[in-house]
């Protein structure tokens, strides 16, 4: 069995914790069997810090956090935790002090932006016959689907949360970029991770989902990333 830290991925909006259902098995694999997904709420990036550092804390130990899209908002909030050891941004938002996803957005908006709407609860939804031209377009039609009719929206106001204490400043991180994505500009992932001087990064002709059309590549970052 490979030592290591515990490893808790943390998803983005538009979907849950099965969104990492590709890069589990090639982790286990690997030897890392201490493994935790946080299955986050989205209704303030608050609620979903709370409930991914109880899971921290839970690990009782060495933890590396791995988030994907918002989830790399949370774990730049939740990773000064002092169990903490390593961060992975998958095509995330690493904000800085006083930065929201929603500002990052706005000043460079992705090319999916329109397939976003707000219900009348307010809660943010990707059309589901755009979700897999916009989200995940080197998925299957079949995988697509499931992911389109499973998303899990996010309250609206969530976009506008801002960092008090970025972890990127203090932890050792990694950044996968998505060439391809049209969630996260391009642009405003090579911008987030140039700043943050990663021990390394790594560029992937992926949609926003690389998660699950790249996962080999995904998982060997985390793998990587876990060996300190």
């Amino acid at each position: 069995m490979t030592d290591g830290p515990t490893i808790i991925l943390v998803h983005g909006f538009w979907g849950g914790a099965a969104h990492w259902a590709s890069v589990i098995p090639l982790l286990h694999k690997a030897g890392h069997s201490k493994l935790n997904a946080v299955e986050m709420p989205l209704t303030s990036l608050a609620d979903d810090v709370e409930r991914t550092r109880k899971m921290i804390a839970q690990a009782g130990g060495p933890v590396l956090l791995v988030g994907h899209s918002y989830g790399g908002a949370v774990i730049t909030e939740a990773g000064t935790h002092p169990d903490v050891v390593g961060l992975v941004y998958i095509a995330a938002f690493a904000p800085d002090a006083g930065e929201s996803p929603g500002g990052i957005t706005q000043a460079n908006p992705p090319a999916g932006a329109a397939a976003i709407a707000p219900d009348s609860d307010g809660y943010l939804w990707i059309a589901q016959d755009q979700y897999h031209a916009n989200f995940c377009q080197d998925l299957s039609d079949d995988a697509a689907l499931v992911m389109a009719v499973t998303q899990k929206a996010p309250l609206g106001a969530t976009f506008g949360d801002t960092i008090s204490q970025p972890a990127w400043k203090s932890k050792p991180c990694w950044y996968q970029i998505s060439e391809q994505d049209r969630m996260i500009a391009p642009a405003n992932q090579e911008m987030m991770s140039g700043r943050m001087n990663p021990r390394k990064i790594i560029r992937l002709p992926a949609s926003h989902a690389s998660l699950a059309s790249q996962p080999d590549a995904v998982a060997a970052l985390i793998i990587e990333a876990a060996q300190g």
